[in-house]
């Protein structure tokens, strides 16, 4: 799926932050809307409570994976792979950024009030792109087991 820009732009402008936005993508490309998970994402906004840590793109990819390959009831089974699909998330986007950390990633901090900048919206594009692709070169049979 080519991420709608758009769409992404007016998440933003509503005050959503980028970890959030990831999810709100996910879920619309689902055809869903769950604003508790969305209202969930919002404790990994700029790099978890916008402290400048882990990106929030990189933690909302990792999210949106396990919530298209994770296990969610006691009947379901995760996808069997759902660690390495994360895994090469997270050396992806190291290597395209050169930190996970939104500190390293900016040249500037995300102190409250300021507002995300359009890197940002760059890296969520990016990334949320690259969740889509491992999503299809990992797909497998529905009932694969997550055995970790």
């Amino acid at each position: 799926m080519v991420v709608d820009a758009f769409r992404m732009f007016q998440l933003a402008a509503q005050g959503f932050c980028c970890s959030q936005i990831m999810l709100f993508l996910g879920l619309d490309e689902q055809g869903k809307e769950n604003p508790d998970l969305i209202k969930a994402m919002h404790g990994l906004c700029g790099g978890i409570g916008r402290s400048g840590g882990t990106c929030g793109a990189l933690t909302g990819g990792a999210c949106l994976i396990g919530l298209n390959a994770g296990k969610g009831t006691p009947s379901e089974f995760g996808h069997a792979k759902i660690n390495l699909m994360i895994n090469d998330l997270l050396e992806w986007f190291e290597d395209i950024h050169g930190s996970i950390e939104c500190s390293g990633i900016l040249d500037h901090s995300l102190d409250e009030g300021n507002e995300y900048p359009v890197q940002c919206g760059n890296i969520v594009s990016m990334t949320f792109s690259k969740v889509q692709e491992i999503l299809t070169s990992y797909a497998e049979a529905p009932d694969a087991t997550d055995e970790d």
